[in-house]
């Protein structure tokens, strides 16, 4: 993977839109204490370009399990659909948290595809979660 240079305004102006979170996993870099990347939507193994339109943030474990995909199966329907796009969609519209607060459920078949091609109920991540809810960090509330 290659790192292509993202000028300073550009890296503020996504981190700002993003709220300083993963938009896959929703984790506050504030709560992790480490830096999010930033992620090309459309990876530039596939052409992304490294602008605004395609960047957004991303935990590293979130990045790393995305890699070059956009789309994975729906173990649902067994169909092969989009991985969400945090910048052009709604994360309430394709996730829910599960009552406690740790896991994440996909609700459509691009929820169910993103929530298992980036593990995004991985263990280390749902147990850390729970300390977050303890400490009333987590879940957002948007």
């Amino acid at each position: 993977m290659t790192r292509t240079y993202i000028p300073q305004a550009l890296r503020e102006k996504v981190a700002a839109q993003a709220r300083h979170r993963c938009g896959y996993c929703l984790t506050a870099e504030a709560v992790v204490g480490t830096p999010m990347e930033f992620e090309h939507i459309i990876p530039q193994a596939l052409g992304g370009l490294t602008e605004a339109g395609n960047l957004w943030l991303a935990c590293s474990l979130c990045n790393d399990y995305k890699n070059n995909r956009i789309a994975e199966l729906d173990f649902a329907t067994g169909e092969l659909v989009r991985l969400f796009n945090p910048r052009h969609q709604v994360w309430v519209e394709h996730f829910a948290w599960v009552p406690e607060g740790d896991r994440i459920i996909g609700t459509t078949p691009t929820g169910r595809a993103t929530v298992a091609a980036l593990n995004l109920n991985r263990p280390s991540l749902v147990k850390a979660r729970r300390l977050w809810v303890s400490a009333g960090w987590h879940p957002p509330k948007d």
